[in-house]
C-alpha cells in the first residue's frame, strides 16, 4: 500500500460510514451553481500544452526592472512608498497588468520568471518584488504587526519570509505553523486576494509548489456530494482563537457564493487553513472550544484530497515570482530537505489590485480590513530577516493575521 492510499483511509472509513449511516442532503444550499463554468476551473493534468503559466522575462525588461530600482533608490524614501510611479516599469507595465487580468479572469495565476536574484542585496531583491509587484497589485496587505507597550502600532509587517527555522536555538517552542518548517504544506488559502511568493534559493530536494483550482473542486462535489457543500457553507466552523482571551474562537463558513451582477459573474469562494481548525504543533487546538464535527473533518478532507487529484506541481526556480489568485485557488507544498548549499527561501505578499479586485463577501469583512485597512506607507515594514508571524507564534499567541 502506497503512503498516499495509507494517508486516505480514514478519509475512505469517515465518507464510507457517513453514506451508510446518515441521511444526507441532496440538494444544495439556495443559490448556489450545479456547475461553474470558466478558465478559472482545471485539471492540472489537462493545463500543460494548453496554457502557458511561464511569462519570461527579456534582458531589455530585466534592464528596465534595473532601472526602476536604481530610481527608487534616488528618491530616499521608506519602501513603504514603492508604487508603480516611485518603481517605474514604462514597457514591462502592459505586461504586468496583463498578469492581474489573468488572475482575476483566466486560470487565476501566473509565474514571473528571471528576476536578477543573485545580481543584488537582500534590500535590493526586496524593492524589486515589490516594485514589479506594485504594477499587478498595487495594494500591499499587512501579515503582521509591531505593536508598542502602550499599544500603539509600530510598524505594519508587509511582507514575510517563507523558511525552515525549525533548526534554530530562538524558534524552538515557537512554531506553530509548517511555513516555517521543511513539512509538506496541504493545501489552503492565505488571507487576501492575491498571494505571491518570491524564489531568493531553492532547497537541496524537494519542496514542490502545488495549486489547485478550488472550482473544480466545487463542481465535483456539487456533483456527488452536496451535502459537503452545503456543510462548507455553514456558519458554524469555529475557528480558534490559540489562546486569545477576548476571543476563545471565531465562527464563519468556508464556502461563500456571489450571485452575477452586471459587471461581474457568478462566483463562489473558498477561504481556509487546516490549521485553524487542528492546531500545528507549538500551537495545537484548544481544548475549550466546540470540536469539529464529522462532516466537517469529512469536508476538510475533501478539499483536500480533491486538491491533490486535481493539481499542478510548478517548477519554482530561484527568481520566479509566483501570483496567485487566492479566492479560487488553493496552495499547497511538498517537504523538502535543506542543506548549508541549498536552502528554500521564499518572499510573501498579500496583494489587492482594485481595478480588477471581486468583491468581498460580508462575513470575510473583517478578515479583510485586518488585512487591508489603513495600511499606510509610513508604517509598512519590510524585514530583511525572517520572523515568525505573531499569529504562529506559539509562545506569542493569536493576534489576527
Amino acid at each position: 500500500m502506497s503512503a498516499t492510499e495509507t494517508i486516505t483511509l480514514p478519509f475512505k472509513a469517515r465518507t464510507a460510514r457517513r453514506l451508510a449511516t446518515e441521511t444526507l442532503p441532496k440538494d444544495l444550499p439556495a443559490g448556489f451553481p450545479q456547475e461553474l463554468k470558466s478558465e478559472l476551473v482545471w485539471e492540472g493534468a489537462e493545463l500543460e500544452g494548453k496554457y502557458n503559466w511561464t511569462y519570461e522575462l527579456t534582458a531589455s525588461e530585466v534592464e528596465e526592472i534595473e532601472q526602476g530600482l536604481a530610481h527608487f533608490k534616488s528618491l530616499n524614501k521608506p519602501l513603504g512608498y514603492i508604487t508603480p510611479e516611485t518603481f517605474p516599469l514604462p514597457t514591462l507595465h502592459r505586461q504586468l497588468r496583463s498578469i492581474s487580468h489573468e488572475l482575476h479572469h483566466g486560470h487565476g495565476f501566473k509565474v514571473l520568471r528571471g528576476l536578477p536574484v543573485h545580481a543584488h542585496t537582500k534590500e535590493e531583491n526586496i524593492i524589486i518584488y515589490a516594485g514589479v509587484s506594485s504594477h499587478v497589485a498595487e495594494i500591499r496587505g499587512r501579515q503582521d504587526r509591531i505593536v508598542a507597550d502602550d499599544g500603539s502600532v509600530v510598524s505594519d509587517i508587509v511582507l514575510n519570509h517563507i523558511k525552515d527555522l525549525s533548526t534554530r536555538p530562538e524558534a524552538q517552542g515557537r512554531i506553530g505553523a509548517p511555513a516555517y518548517t521543511t513539512d509538506k504544506q496541504v493545501f489552503h488559502t492565505d488571507a487576501g486576494d492575491i498571494i505571491s511568493l518570491f524564489a531568493l534559493s531553492e532547497a537541496a530536494q524537494g519542496g514542490t509548489s502545488r495549486l489547485a483550482s478550488s472550482w473544480r473542486v466545487y463542481n465535483e462535489l456539487a456533483a456527488t456530494r452536496p451535502d459537503l457543500i452545503k456543510t462548507l457553507a455553514e456558519d458554524e466552523w469555529v475557528f480558534d482563537g490559540f489562546g486569545n482571551k477576548e476571543k476563545p474562537y471565531t465562527t464563519r463558513p468556508l464556502l461563500f457564493h456571489t450571485a452575477p451582477t452586471a459587471s461581474a459573474p457568478e462566483r463562489v469562494l473558498i477561504q481556509y487553513a487546516r490549521r485553524s481548525f487542528t492546531g500545528y504543533q507549538s500551537l495545537p487546538r484548544s481544548t475549550d472550544i466546540p470540536p469539529i464535527t464529522e462532516a466537517q473533518a469529512e469536508a476538510l478532507d475533501a478539499l483536500h484530497f480533491l486538491a491533490e487529484k486535481y493539481a499542478v506541481g510548478l517548477d519554482f526556480r530561484a527568481g520566479d515570482v509566483q501570483y496567485v489568485n487566492n479566492l479560487s485557488i488553493f496552495h499547497a507544498r511538498d517537504a523538502f530537505t535543506d542543506t548549508p548549499e541549498n536552502q528554500r527561501h521564499l518572499l510573501r505578499l498579500w496583494l489587492r489590485d482594485e481595478e480588477n479586485a471581486w468583491p468581498t463577501p460580508d462575513r470575510l469583512g473583517d478578515v479583510w480590513k485586518r488585512v487591508y485597512a489603513d495600511v499606510k506607507p509610513e508604517n509598512q515594514a519590510f524585514p530583511e530577516e525572517p520572523r515568525i508571524r505573531s499569529s504562529s507564534d506559539g509562545k506569542a499567541g493569536q493576534k489576527g493575521y
